[in-house]
């Protein structure tokens, strides 16, 4: 009897499988067999690029910063200082001279008071928005009324401004760095967004700055992932005339070898996931290892967070697999039986799954022993946050399969709640880690701080969720899904769906703003564990741009894929 009731159950999961279309990957094996031409051309090719980059290093470091000991840049101008800053962090560079951009950071601050009081010290509207962006972007506050000096009697800006593309570009990325309740700021973002629309219409823009433009409009800056910036901005870099030629091939260099190293942990990911993948059986489950990889180099792309950057895309296949399971293919009864599983944590728990859940539950707890073996003693209590909050994100799960199997639809603050808490708590621990403790990121306060869930980690989930629904009900959609933040609007506020994806738009944009103030208001010590949430935002910017999913449809990221890690025309 049990056998066959067993069986049933397999049926009608394979049943309910048959609701769901997610393509096969579009990359397969590729990078399993691909080399980049940096390996192509040999160690010694790739050891003589190392080293010109560390003299570079060296050369930019005396070149732009002069003797630090005798406080030479406290002559450098504001203009050159904010302006300097901005160039090395666009192109990927700060990572270098971070001890540089904090002393730099340090001049920003200074002259709040002339900035605030619109001295015409001070009446450069690209070095005032620059500035401003910059401060608040590291956590630091700078009131907005360093904007006044900018506007008319009314309180409107000048309409002068409008012959300046440069300072309105500035201004407009300055303003989404508006945390909430900052109405002149949200002004800003409409006038400045209808000038610079009004300019690109008229062809008034030139290169690179039409390009520049385009880019923002559809992401801010400060919501712009940060490697695909530097991969765009390299190429503008290039065509100002005020550029720096060293600065540039130091760039270039550092883009390449980094790039090198990405390429060779893709190919270590796609031969683990290969074996991952066709061992779970898991068939009707996303295959997107090369998708999540791409997100997590936006969250961290630098050379020594490769084992950061492993360890994220290990468990982000686990939990994706999990999610699938739950949300598409498992009866409710199987759904307990895992979600029970899970809890235990333990292998003998995998005698209470079905025959086709066991082998994942095997791998994911041998991954994770896996993964604390890569630990210093030091650092192993991490991995408890981790499975606590895969433990988590399976209960949010199972309650998000009871809601769908009961046809129950939720209200909008029930089902917010939920879809946040089932993915996102998890993500926090688990992009921390992987970091090395020597970058003062990847602390126990952090942890600590990730796992009473503060608004900054609400709000990057709620902007995940939004974006996430809003994309799925242009595409979706299999009849396990429960209902999704746009339809549970819909319903509690008798409005169609245009009414509700445009009201959850406002709210991404509300929910930015709390990242902005949270920020702002934070421990500096945890600022760093709190950038790599923002990091992990921003991606979300890319992922589901335009109403498009493209981790469901990987085919969508294979033009960035490209660029990214393959093209060696990028540069």
């Amino acid at each position: 009897m049990a056998a066959a009731n067993q069986k049933q159950l397999e049926m009608n999961a394979a049943a309910a499988a048959d609701d769901v279309g997610f393509d096969p990957s579009m990359w397969k094996d590729f990078f399993v067999t691909y080399t980049s031409p940096l390996s192509q051309a040999g160690t010694s090719s790739e050891e003589r690029m190392r080293a010109r980059a560390e003299r570079l290093t060296e050369e930019v470091r005396r070149k732009m910063f002069g003797d630090s000991s005798k406080g030479s840049t406290a002559t450098m101008s504001m203009a050159k200082a904010a302006t300097l800053v901005d160039t090395l962090e666009r192109l990927g560079l700060d990572g270098h001279f971070r001890e540089e951009i904090g002393t730099m950071l340090g001049r920003l601050c200074c002259d709040e008071a002339d900035f605030a009081a619109g001295s015409d010290k001070y009446d450069d509207l690209h070095t005032v928005a620059l500035r401003f962006r910059l401060l608040r972007q590291h956590g630091l506050r700078v009131s907005a009324d360093v904007f006044n000096n900018f506007k008319d009697g009314l309180g409107s800006f000048s309409s002068s401004l409008c012959n300046d593309p440069r300072g309105l570009l500035s201004l407009y990325n300055a303003a989404h760095m508006a945390t909430p309740g900052e109405t002149t700021l949200y002004d800003t973002i409409v006038f400045t967004t209808c000038q610079l629309k009004a300019m690109s219409i008229k062809g008034e823009l030139g290169s690179p700055m039409a390009e520049q433009v385009a880019r923002f409009l559809d992401i801010p800056l400060p919501r712009f992932p940060r490697r695909l910036e530097t991969m765009n901005y390299l190429i503008e870099y290039e065509q100002d005339d005020r550029h720096d030629s060293m600065v540039l091939e130091l760039s270039r260099l550092d883009f390449e070898l980094v790039k090198s190293i990405h390429i060779k942990e893709l190919k270590a990911l796609s031969l683990w996931w290969r074996d991952i993948y066709n061992s779970v059986k898991l068939s009707y489950a996303r295959d997107r290892l090369v998708e999540s990889y791409y997100w997590t180099c936006s969250v961290f792309h630098e050379e020594d967070d490769s084992r950061a950057r492993i360890m994220f895309a290990k468990v982000f296949g686990f939990l994706s697999l999990m999610d699938d399971t739950y949300d598409v293919h498992a009866t409710l009864e199987e759904c307990c039986r895992l979600n029970e599983a899970i809890q235990r944590w333990d292998e003998s728990a995998v005698s209470i799954l079905p025959k086709y859940l066991r082998m994942f539950y095997i791998k994911l707890l041998n991954t994770f022993d896996e993964l604390e073996d890569n630990l210093e003693p030091h650092e192993k209590y991490r991995v408890s946050y981790t499975i606590n909050a895969f433990k988590l994100s399976s209960e949010y799960f199972l309650r998000e399969a009871k809601w769908s199997n009961d046809n129950y639809t939720p209200s909008f603050t029930e089902q917010l709640e939920v879809s946040i808490m089932s993915s996102y708590p998890l993500l926090t621990p688990l992009v921390l880690m992987g970091v090395h403790d020597n970058k003062g990121v990847a602390t126990a306060e952090a942890f600590e701080w990730a796992a009473t869930i503060p608004d900054l980690i609400i709000a990057s989930g709620e902007v995940a969720r939004f974006l996430n629904d809003i994309a799925s009900n242009k595409v979706r959609k299999n009849k396990k899904d429960m209902s999704s933040s746009v339809e549970c609007y819909m319903a509690e506020h008798g409005v169609d769906q245009e009414v509700a994806i445009a009201a959850l738009a406002m709210l991404v944009e509300h929910a930015w703003r709390r990242i902005n103030q949270s920020c702002m208001e934070m421990d500096p010590v945890l600022q760093p564990a709190a950038q790599l949430v923002v990091n992990m935002t921003r991606a979300l910017e890319v992922i589901y741009l335009g109403g498009r999913d493209v981790y469901s449809f990987g085919n969508d990221l294979d033009g960035l894929v490209t660029s990214l890690f393959l093209d060696p025309d990028t540069l």
